[in-house]
């Protein structure tokens, strides 16, 4: 009898060898050694979309391996969150969520809003994406203190175009009613800004809420006009659009992107992921190509940005707040 369990023992040890062995050779190998995809919920196109296939340009320089930026946009943010969850915990499948999937009322899609680390292991900020908002011209508005003016004569009547509901444009457009005590239509657009801005270019919809990236060939153009800006100072590329807290003081909205990892994930990995994030992030010359794309960069560790998350969930809920009263 005890030579049966001593051998019951022996085979047990032997299988816990072999697959510590198989663990330690998979990480042998310098990470990362095969291509790496990063799961996103923007659009193709969106201002979040353009900033990380440039992050991951430069990554994919760094690990001598391509970074694959994979869109699965759709309900609320639910369908990026479930895809990304699932993946195995091998930092071979990254996820870089967008503020909207955080930030986002209670019961509007399914799987959020999420929080790390309870959901995620966190690794690093990816970009801020400071909002703008832009009028048609056909509106013959040309600073946001008119934008208050028409709207407190015919409350309801401007109507304002916003790329998902519960996402940080709307949430944008709320804090701005709330502000300036004024009234907006607000007008949801799924699958980005393409739709919403040609909708704004012909005069259907006087107004739109969204990154510069988003809206950056009608302004150029002049068929949209960016009248205010929601970063804390003014930009530099961009010095003649007013910030928002020059007419509401105090008022900020940013969006914001950070990269996760699946729970599980080695915390090697995400050792690795982080110093080369903070590599690119850095970069003069990346900070340069984000700030013409009105987006911006900066460098923190994984228990920086889970603290930064926390910050901007405490910041946006009397917001989320509002928009709950409102549907009651």
């Amino acid at each position: 009898m005890k030579r049966k369990v001593h051998r019951y023992y022996l085979a047990v040890t032997c299988l816990w060898l072999l697959a510590t062995s198989a663990a330690v050779q998979a990480y042998a190998q310098p990470y990362p050694s095969k291509p790496v995809k990063i799961i996103m919920d923007a659009a193709a196109g969106s201002a979040p979309d353009v900033a990380l296939r440039l992050i991951a340009d430069r990554l994919g320089q760094i690990w001598r391996q391509q970074v694959l930026p994979v869109n699965q946009p759709g309900a609320g943010g639910s369908i990026a969150v479930r895809v990304a969850s699932e993946a195995a915990p091998d930092g071979y499948t990254l996820y870089d969520p967008v503020s909207s999937t955080f930030v986002q009322p209670a019961g509007a899609a399914p799987n959020v809003p999420i929080q790390v680390p309870r959901d995620f292991a966190a690794i690093g900020l990816v970009a801020e994406i400071p909002m703008f908002v832009a009028a048609a011209p056909s509106l013959g508005i040309t600073t946001l203190a008119e934008l208050i003016a028409r709207a407190k004569e015919r409350p309801g009547a401007l109507s304002c175009a916003v790329t998902g509901v519960g996402r940080l444009t709307h949430l944008t457009g709320e804090l701005l009613q709330s502000r300036a005590d004024i009234k907006l239509l607000m007008v949801p657009y799924t699958g980005g800004p393409a739709h919403a801005i040609s909708d704004v270019v012909s005069g259907r919809v006087g107004l739109i809420i969204e990154g510069y990236s988003g809206i950056a060939g009608a302004i150029q153009s002049g068929s949209v006009k960016a009248i205010a800006v929601a970063s804390q100072a003014r930009l530099a590329d961009f010095p003649d659009v007013p910030t928002v807290a020059e007419t509401l003081p105090g008022f900020s909205a940013t969006g914001w992107q950070i990269l996760v990892a699946p729970l599980g994930t080695p915390d090697v990995v995400i050792r690795k992921v982080s110093a080369d994030l903070r590599q690119v992030v850095t970069d003069p010359d990346v900070l340069k190509k984000l700030a013409v794309r009105g987006t911006f960069a900066r460098a923190m560790s994984p228990a920086e940005t889970t603290a930064f998350t926390h910050d901007e969930q405490r910041k946006w809920k009397p917001v989320l707040e509002r928009i709950a009263d409102q549907t009651r």
